[in-house]
């Protein structure tokens, strides 16, 4: 049972979001354009009004600003000053690739943990596997959400690894109205 499921986007599509279950929480995610403060202004009260969590990666300074439910960390990103930020229905998540960068994700006071890539991709060959992100999961104390070559032909080996949730873009996009938190 999927208890969260995120969904990257890289640009504001109200018709896009609208048409994706609301149970779905959504990772503003753009590492290439220059922030419109005007679209993120929509894309937060748009989520809101639709009563679904919105996160903006990277930029904790936006995401205080804007009012986003919280902030992503990508892996890449190594700093500590997320760790101490207190603010009322606020939540710090990130991803990870190994033991180092989770163990670096709960210093930097994450509550969830995007542990990735589980499976092949298209972008990435080297992948975890179940084995591997199992393993890997028994040094966590937080909630761990797969990340990376989700599909439907998956789904049987997800349960082997009793996660918490599951982030994606191109699954979520072909399945979206359909993709539910219930049992899979």
């Amino acid at each position: 049972m999927f208890k969260s499921i995120y969904y990257y986007i890289d640009k504001f599509n109200r018709e896009e979001i609208y048409k994706l279950n609301k149970s779905i929480n959504i990772i503003y995610r753009n590492y290439s354009n220059k922030f419109n403060t005007e679209d993120l202004l929509q894309l937060v009260n748009f989520c809101k009004k639709h009563g679904r969590k919105v996160y903006i990666s990277n930029n904790l300074k936006l995401a205080l600003r804007f009012n986003f439910d919280g902030v992503y960390i990508p892996s890449f990103n190594k700093s500590l000053k997320y760790r101490n930020i207190i603010k009322k229905n606020f939540d710090i998540i990130g991803s990870a690739h190994n033991v180092k960068e989770v163990l670096n994700k709960e210093l930097q006071g994450c509550t969830k943990i995007f542990l990735c890539p589980i499976f092949r991709t298209k972008k990435n060959n080297n992948h975890l596997g179940v084995t591997k992100f199992n393993l890997i999961k028994l040094s966590i104390k937080k909630d761990i959400i797969a990340l990376g070559g989700i599909n439907q032909k998956n789904m049987n080996y997800l349960r082997m690894c009793n996660v918490k949730g599951v982030a994606g873009i191109s699954w979520i996009k072909k399945n979206g109205p359909s993709i539910n938190t219930g049992p899979f």
